[in-house]
């Protein structure tokens, strides 16, 4: 018999606001993971992502950093997509126009191990995300503003008055040779604009990981809730919308819960 694939996202998806996984949730992955292939797709890094999931049975290639970069949990590395610096500075000179400076992602070393670069010039959101990451080991200061060889993920962080017009330049000025997606946060009242490799997005690393499982993309299900969610729900067979979702992405999920992610609507769904 051929074993479902289960992905899910993890912010406001599977893991609750405060950022915990119930025992409910962790006990029903844990025995859906005895018969089925389980893993996950989030904008977090592979550090992160281990930190929440330590509890959880992963069996199957994660997708990390919104797409950028594919790993097994034994972190062998499936695929990369890397920001070149050229467009990468590129991109943070547009910014600096605009009056705000990113959060910069990227590979340090050999070992794949990532650096967390933040600016000197913070606003009032960006500072609001600071304190969540000041015991991060990665985080750097970054005070010249420039951005990395190997740059996975460019991040701004902010509101959308400042963030729209910020985004729409980008994408006239660079096209499809970046992948740009602007969003809001649900629960903070503000925006985010992400820039990656113009495949390293979710629906690639998706397609990339079925081609990795050998199996065809509408055998998989996927929960969501969040603007780049929205490709790998286009592709996959099955797409599931938690509750708390954003319109945009219930309107093109196949099934939408009537639970939000502090309900464990990923939970009781796989147990139902």
């Amino acid at each position: 018999m051929t074993k479902p694939i289960y992905i899910t996202d993890l912010d406001h998806t599977f893991l609750r606001s405060d950022l915990s996984i119930s025992a409910y949730s962790t006990k029903v992955w844990n025995e859906k993971a005895k018969t089925s292939i389980m893993s996950i797709a989030t904008a977090r890094s592979f550090t992160k992502a281990q930190e929440f999931l330590s509890k959880l049975t992963i069996n199957a290639p994660m997708i990390l950093l919104d797409g950028a970069i594919i790993i097994s949990p034994n972190k062998e590395i499936i695929d990369i997509k890397i920001l070149k610096k050229e467009i990468g500075d590129a991109i943070v000179d547009i910014g600096s126009k605009h009056g705000i400076d990113p959060f910069i992602i990227g590979i340090k070393d050999a070992n794949i191990n990532e650096s967390f670069l933040y600016p000197r010039r913070l606003n009032s959101y960006q500072k609001k995300v600071l304190t969540g990451y000041k015991d991060d080991p990665r985080m750097q200061f970054n005070p010249s503003n420039k951005t990395m060889a190997q740059n996975l993920k460019i991040v701004y962080f902010g509101y959308e008055n400042q963030l729209r017009p910020l985004y729409e330049e980008l994408v006239q000025t660079f096209g499809n040779t970046i992948e740009a997606k602007l969003s809001p946060e649900n629960y903070g009242g503000g925006y985010f604009l992400t820039l990656l490799h113009p495949q390293g997005d979710k629906a690639h690393a998706l397609a990339k990981v079925m081609e990795y499982l050998k199996r065809d993309s509408q055998d998989i299900t996927v929960f969501g809730d969040s603007v780049n969610d929205i490709g790998m729900f286009k592709l996959a067979g099955t797409s599931v919308a938690v509750s708390n979702a954003l319109e945009e992405v219930k309107a093109v999920a196949t099934v939408i819960l009537p639970h939000s992610n502090d309900e464990d609507g990923v939970a009781r769904y796989l147990q139902s």
